[in-house]
């Protein structure tokens, strides 16, 4: 490892001097476990309490983020990049959650779900624009991204079908999420790559603070500051299950952070997406609703579709190690060693200040 790769870690967990399976294995796991935790509180704060209420979600949600950081014990004398590198970025996080969460009260959860698990494709396409990344990916990356969306589609229409929380404005705001997301995990690859050093607390930490400010417009044109304030007010502990979720959710942000700087925007968005497939069956599960072929058809697809990646992704590695022949260098003589030794020392000789 050179001097200037940063030393990765997660939680305490070193990442950097171990195999790709384990770093693979150890973000992922802090991912899912943070993500479907915040699935079931999504779940039950949006369709059970009905406290639609994205962008005030995602304003408290972000003092939350910094508090877990400071216990984390990073500061601002410790970033490597300047202010400015997080302007564009935090506009565009903090218009995709507020967004997300917004859908939810147009949207049931699994919809909601579905829809954001389509933005592999997005993101596939902004990668070749993004300055810094020009991304180019094989031609198996496209076909199962296709495979995702096709699957995803089928399960969305079926769920319109069976569940009666759907709308146009709903899929019109998941959609700008959408939007936005292509730009977020690309953008996110691209600082780690240009500056190696830059960790995942300073790009959540940057991202959280830059960001915060570009949430009181929405919440005050849309009236939702007051409403949400006076709505919570009533019911304490709405505050509890938010500060719960966002505990999971801070596990789960830095995790997929540690996976973009890895592994990449791209891959990081198939694990992603078969992360939201996970939680949408518990979703399923825990409250009840019906399953029908067309859902059972959509996740068949989304299944090949990761199945397909996974496996063409390992073969060419392996073909790799299998086709690199050991090429033997034969070893130069004693008299060719001695000639050589003697000319450095001849040019040493003549760089030596005549002092």
């Amino acid at each position: 490892m050179s001097n200037a790769e940063q030393v990765r870690t997660l939680f305490g967990i070193s990442l950097s001097h171990r195999p790709k399976w384990q770093q693979f294995f150890i973000c992922s796991s802090g991912f899912f476990f943070g993500y479907l935790v915040n699935g079931i509180c999504e779940e039950y704060v949006y369709n059970r309490l009905h406290f639609s209420y994205g962008w005030y979600f995602t304003f408290v949600q972000g003092f939350v983020y910094l508090f877990l950081i400071y216990l984390q014990g990073f500061t601002s004398k410790q970033m490597v990049n300047p202010w400015k590198t997080y302007v564009k970025l935090s506009a565009v996080l903090m218009g995709s959650h507020g967004l997300t969460k917004g859908a939810l009260a147009f949207l049931n959860y699994p919809a909601q779900l579905m829809f954001k698990s389509t933005k592999v494709l997005p993101v596939m396409v902004m990668g070749a624009f993004i300055p810094g990344l020009r991304r180019k990916y094989p031609f198996h990356e496209y076909v199962s991204a296709v495979l995702l969306v096709i699957g995803l589609i089928l399960f969305t229409l079926a769920d319109a079908q069976t569940s009666p929380n759907f709308s146009v404005i709903g899929v019109l705001m998941i959609s700008g999420a959408l939007v936005m997301d292509s730009f977020l995990g690309n953008l996110q690859e691209a600082i780690f790559t240009l500056n190696p050093q830059t960790t995942q607390m300073e790009m959540l930490f940057c991202s959280t603070v830059v960001g915060l400010p570009f949430l009181i417009p929405p919440m005050l044109f849309t009236g939702e500051l007051f409403k949400a304030w006076t709505s919570c007010s009533q019911h304490l502990f709405v505050y509890g299950v938010l500060v719960f979720e966002a505990m999971a959710t801070f596990i789960g942000q830095v995790s997929v952070l540690s996976l973009i700087a890895i592994f990449g925007a791209a891959t990081t968005a198939m694990i992603t997406t078969a992360r939201k497939a996970v939680t949408l069956l518990l979703s399923y599960l825990i409250f009840t609703k019906p399953l029908t072929e067309q859902h059972a058809t959509g996740l068949l697809l989304i299944g090949m579709g990761i199945t397909l990646k996974i496996v063409l992704d390992d073969k060419p590695n392996k073909k790799a190690l299998n086709s690199s022949p050991i090429v033997n260098i034969p070893k130069p003589s004693k008299d060719k060693e001695l000639l050589a030794q003697s000319d450095y020392v001849g040019e040493e000789e003549e760089r030596r200040p005549l002092v």
